[in-house]
């Protein structure tokens, strides 16, 4: 299997620096998977996470000017997310925005109840 972008292949990191790490891919060529692409979780070193020599299942993200880029998080497989779920939670969120709005705007209305044309309070 060739190296195209989407691609899921196994790979060895041959090296760690602290912006990512460096994998060999099948053919003898290497790409970087930066830090932010390794866990799910905020990665802080590392190494806590991988070792020189590790095989690992990297997901080909781009390709540009001969460099590749890689992602292990994206290489696993994770059931989406049903739209139903996706709905509900911005169902949540419109409905707790209207209720801002409105007790925003019945606060607004209590405010001016009380103050008088020329800006003074009653």
């Amino acid at each position: 299997m060739g190296v195209e972008v989407g691609s899921k292949l196994e790979g060895k990191v041959t090296g760690i620096t602290n912006f990512g790490a460096f994998v060999e891919l099948p053919g003898g060529m290497t790409g970087l998977v930066h830090i932010s692409e390794i866990a799910d979780t905020y990665v802080k070193n590392i190494n806590e996470h991988l070792k020189v020599g590790d095989t690992v299942t990297v997901k080909v993200m781009n390709i540009r000017d001969g460099k590749i880029g890689l992602s292990i998080k994206k290489a696993i497989d994770r059931p989406d997310v049903p739209p139903r779920h996706q709905r509900e939670r911005g169902d949540a969120f419109e409905d707790k925005l209207n209720r801002f709005l409105k007790d925003s705007e019945d606060r607004l209305s209590s405010l001016r109840k009380h103050i008088d044309k020329k800006g003074r309070s009653r």
